[in-house]
């Protein structure tokens, strides 16, 4: 009994373990593969599908700039005190020494270390001047990102903070998002948060209280902007509907952008102070620290590369599918058969390649549907040209009311709305077995109609359908009018 209890529950633990690795889905994967080998009739050929990096660290690629650009301390040497504690002034800041510096390299350095590396700026020893700075990352390079942005600060986290992106490498900005302790103050704004959002308002501009709120800043150090809350709008709180979020992105640019940067900006515009009121005689309080900054992502390579190389402090991506350029977004000399597009996601999981075809060589092959394509090869324009009823990027699926057998056929009857008549059978939805005597497409016709004679014939094996001849029509008048006369004879005379 015992044995049995044991073997049930490892069984139920087995099952758990199992649902618990399906968070993502193995099926909607990450496009890893650009191209394989298949055999066809033609022998050993190319199927391309659409492929993208793998998500990576993206901070080990970038480059910090900060403005002002003498706000880091130590130049001259200064010293701190304690947030928490205005009496607890040992942080010094030296630039001269090493143990002592605290250069912006430290955002992005090992995590773990023992004490904590940071950067760090200088006081508030201007007061009431705003202590300003704005932390730039540079890629110059086209950049998705994949998770969450997470800001680590030591010194408190600022009660006033935007989060700004760039899409053209920093010769404009738009804000990603604004952190306050008082939204309505310092941006005449409603607070809100990633969870009011929806479908609908993904793209909106919020401020939020939840990251600079909280004098007990020693636990509460980070600082975020949510982008995988923001993908559970459309894939589900575990992120396992990946297959609507991929449609989405495939066809809302507009959403495809704002997961899109070549360039962030952190624009620190007020420092924590854990108080109402500034302590104006201990303004070495008063300071931004940054332990770590995590950006998550992949090079954006419009779906034709699975590979992003840094060579020369530059990212590039490795084109697939006869692209080139740093993101792909061209064809190849001599492969400019038809105009540069992307590539899709969707069919899942291996989307569409949209490979670019060589110059004036007419129809390529494309391994098109052989039953629902007219050939195997491409027209003019490198797409699959599909026969009555069927679509698709190979021609391999059907148009609503047909059905795939070898190929979409009509759908003729379904024995409810669409019977066959005269006794016919309904087979697979796509055709009547009428019996010997009738056809037509619902058995309507009687097969006598096709032949020689028509239906009167003396083969025809029916009663013919011209009117009788005159002689017959009498007889039959006199046999009907001897019968009425009989009958009437029979009736009682009240009627």
């Amino acid at each position: 009994m015992r044995f049995h209890f044991a073997l049930t529950l490892q069984a139920l633990w087995t099952g758990v373990c199992q649902a618990a690795m399906q968070h993502y889905p193995a099926a909607w994967g990450h496009y890893d593969v650009c191209k394989s080998k298949i055999y066809s009739d033609e022998g050993l050929t190319w199927d391309y599908m659409a492929c993208q990096p793998e998500a990576a660290d993206m901070t080990q690629f970038l480059k910090v700039s900060l403005d002002p650009p003498n706000i880091t301390c130590g130049d001259p040497p200064e010293t701190y005190c304690a947030l928490e504690n205005p009496y607890m002034c040992n942080n010094e800041c030296d630039a001269t020494t090493e143990e002592l510096a605290h250069p912006p390299e430290l955002m992005f350095d090992i995590e773990g270390r023992n004490p904590t590396t940071f950067w760090q700026s200088t006081s508030w020893k201007k007061y009431p001047k705003a202590l300003l700075v704005n932390i730039t990352l540079s890629w110059n390079k086209t950049i998705e990102l994949t998770d969450d942005i997470v800001l680590t600060f030591e010194s408190g986290r600022p009660e006033q903070m935007v989060l700004e992106k760039s899409l053209d490498y920093g010769r404009t900005w738009q804000p990603y998002q604004f952190y306050a302790t008082d939204c309505l103050d310092a941006f005449t704004m409603e607070s809100k948060t990633v969870q009011d959002l929806t479908q609908h308002t993904l793209l909106d501009i919020i401020c939020t209280e939840d990251y600079s709120r909280g004098y007990v800043w020693k636990y509460d150090k980070t600082v975020r902007f949510e982008i995988k809350d923001r993908f559970a709008l459309f894939a589900g709180p575990q992120l396992h509907n990946m297959a609507s979020l991929y449609g989405q992105l495939d066809t809302t640019k507009n959403l495809r952008d704002f997961f899109t940067i070549t360039d962030l900006r952190i624009r620190l515009l007020r420092p924590a102070t854990g108080a109402t009121m500034v302590d104006e005689n201990n303004l070495s309080r008063y300071f931004y620290a940054i332990s770590d900054i995590k950006v998550q992502g992949r090079c954006k390579c419009n779906l034709h590369a699975n590979s992003c190389v840094y060579d020369k402090e530059k990212l590039s991506c490795e084109c697939e599918h006869n692209t080139t350029g740093p993101d792909c977004g061209r064809c190849k000399k001599n492969y400019q058969g038809r105009a540069w597009s992307a590539g899709s996601y969707l069919p899942i999981p291996t989307g569409t390649a949209n490979i670019c075809i060589p110059n004036n060589i007419g129809p390529v092959k494309c391994n098109c549907n052989p039953f629902g394509s007219v050939s195997d090869r491409c027209n003019g324009t490198g797409l699959c040209i599909c026969k009555e009823g069927t679509t698709g990027p190979k021609c391999q699926q059907c148009l609503p009311g047909y059905l795939w057998d070898d190929g979409c056929k009509s759908r003729v009857c379904d024995n409810e709305l669409l019977r066959c008549q005269n006794g016919g059978v309904c087979v697979n939805n796509v055709r009547c077995s009428c019996p010997s005597d009738y056809s037509g497409l619902l058995c309507e016709k009687p097969r006598c109609e096709s032949e020689l004679g028509g239906c009167g014939g003396p083969n025809s094996g029916q009663a013919p359908l011209t009117p009788p001849s005159s002689p017959r029509l009498l007889l039959l008048l006199l046999l009907l009018g001897t019968a009425l006369r009989r009958e009437a004879s029979c009736w009682p005379a009240g009627l």
